[in-house]
């Protein structure tokens, strides 16, 4: 609906509101707006949840402090244009470009109530208050709903993912709506509760790219069992190299011969390898013809997926700061914004996967010692003492009879081990600082709740290896001198010739940084490089259906009472509501106002 089409129902509201205060002639004055929607609002406020016209309210910790500070006064029916109704219907049909789903706030209903305000504007009759009233509620409830999941996400993903530590941002967001409804700028104060981070924005531009490919009908699926390399000729190359056209891979500018694979078409089968984590073979292998035949529909629930990552990680990161993508196996420096170097990692296996979370670095130990965590010494250690008692002796384990500071070692040979047990295990297990000790000869300390740190390791070959979660959900570097040097560049003491000498002195020692650094452990299975290049990788741990359930679930099916004429659609009902998302899954906002 055009908004000056609405002038004049606005005109009417404005005259009627003005004339409340005058007793009528021969019938009672009809209700001020604000007193119904003060009465809707305290009812409802006691029953914690309700839904107007079959829409379930979310904001109910927010949306009654909105209203209480403007003394229960309409908040978008005060101009001559409805404007800033416009202005949010905008902005709630640009948040698709968020991958967010623009049924989460209220847009059919609202537009359904605008267009009823058409209606009788067109018929000359006057604005329907119980309409007015629930206008304004489905229209502030979707600002502070729709705010929120921009500012934090949609989903809580501590209750999506265990070992995901959340990042919950602070605002007032009944604050910034009053704000943003004065100067008239809804969408651009919805704009400014995104992420502000430039891979957020790039990954949007990545996300519309997918969507214009698939309405062109997207690309090509190759046949099963497809086999390719340099040199091969067959029907099957045109189809090849149209499927890489259609993703950018193969350019329009390059030469080619339609039957042949040639130099060319293998070198964009190279680009395609690199960005979805491939070995750059320039081959079709079975690994490349999988990633190639995912539709296109796949890798645009991909990308929202990640953007609703982005929405969970702080808006601040850091002047500098580490960045590590457990799904990439990668370590990135990161300064000013701008990747300075990078490095491989290991991350934790399938059933210990890295947790997500951002910590301060704060110091660094040289020669480090190895206290065997509990879990690790009963599951993985205990069943092959059980089985070799000479285990512990032949890889360089200490054996403490408990955990107390001054325990006694004792000789692991003395020990019946056959009556051990993972109740029973009482004993700490320790390696010395070493070439044998498993965390290498440097480790890397940003405290944290999942005792999980970044270190060295006597294992190089892994890093040779392309998917590399071997690691019981720490972080093992490919050049952790290199990243000591970095760490410790403020300090002079500490020339990377100085940390080999301390590593080689075989001496426990602990450094401490003069400033701590952020390290920010994430969790991406798609993103956009530095270079404008879209990047997808497998979901290493399975967390990708599990989210894509939660953001597809929608409100569940509200269970109704009228509470008050049966055939007043506008009456406030009550609703049995566990929050969105699959097995007690909750939106973050549904979530955060439970608290409250």
């Amino acid at each position: 609906m055009k908004p000056m089409l609405r002038i004049f129902t606005v005109m009417l509201l404005l005259t009627v509101m003005g004339a409340q205060s005058a007793p009528l002639a021969e019938e009672e004055a009809p209700e001020p707006l604000a007193v119904r929607l003060q009465k809707k609002i305290e009812t409802e406020r006691q029953r914690d949840l309700f839904a107007c016209r079959g829409e379930l309210i979310c904001g109910v910790a927010d949306l009654p402090l909105f209203y209480a500070r403007r003394k229960f006064q309409p908040a978008w029916a005060t101009d001559a244009s409805l404007h800033n109704a416009d202005s949010l219907v905008a902005g709630i049909h640009a948040a698709r470009r968020d991958g967010l789903q623009t049924e989460d706030y209220h847009l059919a209903k609202i537009e359904l109530l605008l267009d009823a305000l058409d209606r009788d504007r067109f018929l000359g009759l006057p604005p329907d208050p119980d309409l007015l009233v629930d206008l304004d509620l489905l229209l502030t409830d979707a600002f502070l709903v729709l705010g929120s999941h921009l500012l934090g996400g949609r989903v809580n993903p501590e209750t999506l993912h265990a070992g995901w530590l959340a990042y919950n941002p602070k605002a007032d967001l009944a604050g910034i709506l009053e704000a943003a409804l004065a100067a008239g700028q809804i969408e651009a104060a919805l704009d400014r509760l995104r992420p502000s981070h430039t891979g957020y924005a790039d990954l949007k531009a990545a996300l519309q790219q997918y969507r214009d490919i698939e309405t062109r009908g997207g690309w090509l699926s190759l046949p099963e069992n497809l086999l390719l390399h340099e040199d091969d000729v067959g029907d099957h190359i045109a189809r090849l190299r149209q499927r890489l056209s259609v993703s950018g891979d193969f350019g329009p500018q390059e030469s080619q011969e339609e039957d042949r694979y040639d130099k060319n078409l293998k070198e964009a089968v190279r680009r395609f390898q690199v960005r979805h984590g491939l070995p750059s073979t320039g081959r079709i292998d079975k690994q490349t013809l999988n990633e190639l035949n995912v539709p296109v529909a796949s890798r645009i629930q991909q990308i929202e997926l990640n953007l609703e990552r982005w929405r969970w990680i702080p808006h601040e990161l850091g002047a500098r700061y580490l960045l590590v993508n457990a799904a990439d196996y990668r370590l990135t420096v990161v300064e000013n914004g701008q990747p300075i170097w990078d490095m491989r990692v290991v991350v934790g296996r399938d059933y210990r996967s890295t947790p997500v979370f951002s910590a301060d670095l704060q110091y660094l130990e040289i020669n480090p010692y190895w206290n065997v965590p509990q879990k690790i010494a009963v599951e993985d250690i205990l069943p092959k003492v059980k089985q070799n008692p000479e285990y512990l002796i032949r890889k360089h384990f200490k054996v403490f009879e408990d955990w107390r500071a001054g325990a006694t070692e004792i000789d692991p040979l003395t020990v019946d081990w056959s009556m051990v047990t993972k109740r029973n295990f009482r004993f700490k297990l320790r390696k010395e600082p070493g070439p044998s000790n498993d965390l290498g000869r440097i480790k890397f300390i940003m405290p944290n709740r999942f005792a999980v740190f970044l270190h060295d390791t006597p294992n190089r070959k892994l890093f040779a290896k392309n998917y590399r979660s071997y690691s019981s959900g720490c972080i093992r570097l490919e050049k952790p001198f290199e990243l000591a040097e970095y760490l410790l560049k403020d300090d002079p003491k500490w020339t990377y010739q100085n940390i080999l000498g301390a590593v080689d002195s075989e001496q426990n020692r602990i450094v401490r940084l003069k400033k701590a650094v952020p390290v920010h452990l994430l969790y991406w299975t798609a993103w956009v490089d530095p270079e404008g290049v879209v990047n997808f990788r497998k979901d290493i741990y399975k967390r990708d259906p599990r989210l894509e359930e939660a953001l597809r679930e929608r409100p569940p099916r509200i269970e109704m009472e009228a509470l008050g004429r049966q055939d007043n659609p506008g009456a406030a009902q009550i609703v049995n509501f566990s929050g969105f998302g699959p097995s007690g899954t909750k939106s973050r906002y549904a979530t955060e106002n439970a608290k409250n």
